[in-house]
């Protein structure tokens, strides 16, 4: 079963990694191709330096791609992991960050290839959380694992 963009934006937010985090969905486009992520600095994301501890920047950012792809192309047609992730830290988080997913018509048009060509595509996405002054404090690199389900 998948569920529409409003529901899964809902589910998110009370799922419990993302509520104790204070992290929140803020939007899903109607098209899955588009998702604003925010997580708020709070006593429960601080670190010992008063920063944002980095383990809820990077679970800020962690499923959206896959979960943005496996609604685009269709859970009951292909395989869709995570296969790789990383993380550079720019600047101390000290404020609210936002994440901006997207996933462009040329990057979907690029997987098809690369499946068609391989059996399987491995993009590559990044995103970067930005703070309450513009700055950008942490990028994320997101590898995904997709191949089309072999039917019995």
């Amino acid at each position: 079963m998948q569920l529409g963009p409003r529901v899964l934006r809902l589910f998110l937010n009370i799922y419990p990694p993302y509520l104790f985090s204070r992290t929140q969905v803020k939007y899903i486009s109607p098209d899955w191709r588009q998702c604003v992520v925010e997580l708020k600095k709070s006593f429960l994301t601080r670190n010992y330096v008063g920063t944002t501890f980095g383990g809820s920047l990077f679970a800020a950012a962690d499923p959206i791609f896959m979960l943005m792809l496996i609604h685009i192309l269709g859970i009951k047609n292909y395989v869709i992991w995570d296969k790789e992730a990383k993380i550079k830290y720019l600047k101390p988080a000290r404020s609210t960050i936002t994440f901006h997913f997207e996933i462009t018509a040329k990057d979907l048009k690029n997987i098809q290839s690369q499946i068609s060509r391989k059996g399987k595509a491995l993009p590559q996405f990044k995103v970067f959380g930005i703070d309450a002054a513009g700055k950008t404090c942490v990028e994320v690199d997101k590898q995904i694992y997709i191949r089309k389900k072999i039917k019995s």
